[in-house]
């Protein structure tokens, strides 16, 4: 292994003559593209609180999921280029507050409690409660996440991340407008949903990261025909593509706890949750 400052020997020469790009620092361009696409995460999240105070219903739940594919990007990219700063974890956490926090929250509250006062002040103020809930308790996940990265297990996330909390929420607004599902039950199990999802994310909750996944090597030919179908069947109601999977997720962590707490098995490195 060389050491840093030393004269690179006849191995390092030859590695630089097949690769001219190593050794080379990185150029401040390159630590641009994760923070434009944070950026693009904060866009998104503003974007949809603006389309919730106009009333546009359906443009602001697609702005959440837009902010969901940002949000996916830049940390990957930011590995991929090692780029990675402690600015950007800061800022990814703001745009993530905005996104997946705030703007949520908003919508739901633009959407419903207004209406809710129509019926009784106290259904308002219960509204009001529970949208301010589901906001602060973004701010606790996302805060929880950034001061135990380094304790918990990768395999896992503690609680429900706050990207698909914001796809439970943003999808049954968005299913609520298209398919005019609205009185007092709607606003109701909007409401529900969005304490729920709320609770979720501050809870100890299991869920699974997916980082153990390889996309790499052969698949059956069969996984190879369901992957066009999937996307068929997310164009034709993606709406209630992405609140069924949004929500099967979020139900997976407390069925798996439930499951495991029954079956006395512990998930292996983190305990029972």
């Amino acid at each position: 292994m060389a050491v840093v400052g030393a004269t690179s020997g006849p191995y390092d020469q030859r590695m630089a003559d097949q690769n001219p790009t190593v050794g080379r620092p990185v150029r401040r361009g390159v630590f641009l593209l994760p923070n434009l696409l944070t950026t693009g995460t904060l866009f998104s999240g503003f974007y949809a609180i603006v389309a919730a105070i106009d009333g546009n219903f359906e443009r602001a739940p697609i702005a959440i999921f837009i902010a969901m594919i940002f949000d996916g990007l830049d940390g990957r990219v930011a590995r991929w280029t090692r780029t990675e700063s402690a600015f950007g974890k800061e800022y990814d956490s703001l745009s993530d507050l905005v996104a997946f926090g705030l703007a949520p929250a908003l919508v739901v509250y633009q959407w419903g409690v207004a209406k809710l006062l129509e019926y009784n002040l106290v259904w308002g103020r219960i509204g009001w409660l529970v949208t301010f809930f589901y906001a602060a308790s973004t701010a606790f996940r996302l805060a929880r996440f950034n001061t135990r990265t380094a304790v918990v297990d990768k395999r896992f996330f503690e609680g429900l991340p706050s990207p698909s909390g914001a796809a439970v929420v943003a999808g049954f607004i968005w299913c609520a407008h298209t398919f005019s599902f609205s009185g007092l039950p709607a606003l109701v199990a909007a409401f529900g949903v969005t304490a729920l999802i709320a609770v979720f994310m501050t809870s100890r909750f299991y869920y699974s990261s997916f980082k153990s996944v390889k996309l790499t090597g052969r698949v059956k030919a069969t996984y190879a025909i369901l992957v066009p179908l999937f996307f068929v069947v997310i164009a034709l109601h993606p709406q209630l593509v992405l609140l069924v999977m949004s929500g099967g997720f979020a139900l997976s962590g407390p069925a798996v706890a439930v499951w495991r707490k029954l079956r006395r098995r512990p998930i292996e490195g983190v305990g029972t949750p």
